[in-house]
């Protein structure tokens, strides 16, 4: 029996959780920069939706120290959704380390995840008002 089938983790559901020292200032950014809008909020909490994923921003009063994606959103046409994003005020991280760097704030990244049918995925990172640091890529066909 593996591991899966004794907790029940594999057919459950996952969802992110994001701190935010500032939840206001978080709500918006995420709504002003990002366009996104809580579908439900509770004391502390913020609920989000997208494609049919959730995630929620939660005060706290610890910060992430930012120096890992916490989360990314799978997009189609990455530069339109790069363009339009910087045009919300959103500022990408420029990347160059030793076989890793971006162009005008997109990298190419060789390989992918072989069920995803692609040969490799282009990201771009950027950080929100609470220092998380977020993605979007695209898969490379």
């Amino acid at each position: 029996m593996h591991a899966h089938e004794r907790t029940g983790l594999a057919p459950s559901r996952v969802a992110t959780r994001l701190p935010a020292q500032d939840l206001d200032r978080a709500r918006r950014f995420y709504s002003e920069q990002l366009g996104l809008d809580p579908v439900e909020e509770r004391p502390g909490g913020l609920l989000y939706r997208c494609g049919g994923a959730e995630f929620v921003l939660f005060r706290s009063t610890g910060a992430s120290p930012g120096t890992f994606t916490q989360m990314a959103w799978e997009v189609d046409g990455i530069e339109t959704v790069v363009s339009e994003l910087r045009r919300h005020g959103v500022v990408f991280e420029e990347i160059d380390v030793p076989g890793f760097r971006t162009r005008d704030g997109i990298a190419e990244i060789e390989g992918n995840y072989p069920s995803k049918g692609a040969r490799g995925e282009r990201g771009a990172w950027f950080r929100d008002s609470e220092g998380n640091l977020l993605g979007v890529g695209e898969p490379v066909f």
